[in-house]
């Protein structure tokens, strides 16, 4: 799987593209069909300090996975997103087997 990953107003952050590089490798050696994945790190204003968003978009068989977060820490919100990713594709792997 092919990771790209990109940082929206923000300078590039070598810890962020470490744990986000690991933690999707774990996702593709468990699913092996994925092809792709994009990873945008968004800083926007927010008055609450939640203005830290990651968004990550998965090419696989079928329709992309999409799932996004907003925390007040990167790390926090790209872990979430990771997550939010992982039910999806239990959900998508669980319709390959029964065809």
């Amino acid at each position: 799987m092919t990771i790209d990953i990109q940082y929206v107003k923000m300078s590039n952050s070598e810890s962020m593209n470490a744990i986000v590089t690991e933690k999707l490798e774990k996702l593709a050696h468990k699913y092996d069909w994925l092809i792709r994945a994009e990873v945008f790190f968004k800083l926007e204003n927010d008055k609450k300090g939640m203005g830290k968003i990651c968004e990550i978009q998965l090419s696989a068989p079928g329709p992309r996975i999409f799932a996004k977060s907003e925390d007040n820490d990167f790390e926090k919100a790209a872990i979430e997103t990771i997550h939010d990713l992982e039910r999806q594709l239990a959900k998508r792997k669980s319709t390959f087997n029964q065809h």
